[in-house]
């Protein structure tokens, strides 16, 4: 059976001789994997339309265990992330996020478009790098089931204060005139980057990387949101401390 999805390649490898396996953000049925038969002898369009990066319209044969491309038409290359390996690197990140946080075998429509407009902003490099990796980290766990209460602390309600603190366990946040609790990670946030972190998270998703932030403030977002993701999946990514290795930065040690 044939079946039509417009998708992001978020993972390649080769398989045998001549065949890869290619893994797609789908709009349509989520992260599938698929098979690109013999890429070497592909159609016009084909070969480029299913490399890492490319966002495609694929005509897949759907088998009862797998799935095969018959036909891929490319719709955007992100060719500009090469030209930068922090940007790169973050953009590796984020495809091991999409394959451990979005559905398989059903609509990741807003998964995608999240990605998509990452990448787009990444390639032209006109957006720091911090505030696209906070807002995809940030939105893609509460796309997922995992969205904080940021709304105000958690003991006595106050909206604002000059100091403010993230317990990325809990996903909550308190004032400074209630205190950090004992024996729970926190990341202390000063107005700005608790403004920004609101906005990653309830901001609609075409505004939600516009804002900016001071140095202190984005370090400080960048921490808030890299502690929330591995305190709430519980485990490391690989591209994740590449990038941090590529751009001279030290992750979360919480």
């Amino acid at each position: 059976m044939k079946t039509d999805a417009e998708g992001l390649v978020i993972m390649e490898k080769c398989v045998g001789d001549s065949d890869r396996l290619i893994t797609i953000l789908t709009k349509q049925k989520g992260v599938l994997r698929a098979f690109v038969q013999r890429p070497g002898r592909a159609k016009n369009g084909r070969l480029s339309a299913a490399r890492l990066f490319s966002y495609s319209r694929f005509t897949l044969f759907e088998g009862r265990n797998k799935y095969i491309v018959d036909d891929a038409q490319p719709v955007e290359v992100f060719l500009d992330l090469r030209k930068d390996i922090g940007r790169l690197s973050l953009a590796q990140y984020f495809c091991e996020l999409s394959i451990a946080l979005a559905p398989q075998e059903s609509p990741a429509g807003e998964y995608l478009r999240l990605v998509l407009n990452a990448l787009y902003l990444l390639g032209r490099g006109d957006r720091p790098n911090g505030i696209v990796k906070a807002v995809v980290e940030m939105r893609m766990l509460a796309l997922s089931g995992y969205q904080p209460d940021l709304v105000g602390c958690s003991e006595c309600g106050k909206f604002e204060s000059d100091l403010m603190y993230f317990l990325p366990v809990s996903g909550r946040i308190v004032c400074d005139a209630c205190g950090c609790p004992q024996g729970e990670p926190a990341v202390q946030l000063g107005r700005g980057a608790m403004a920004g972190l609101r906005h990653t998270v309830y901001a609609e998703l075409g505004k939600a990387f516009s804002f900016t932030l001071s140095p202190q403030g984005m370090e400080e977002l960048t921490r808030a949101s890299e502690a929330y993701v591995l305190s709430t999946l519980g485990r490391g990514f690989a591209t994740m401390d590449f990038y941090h290795t590529m751009v001279g930065e030290t992750g979360w040690q919480g």
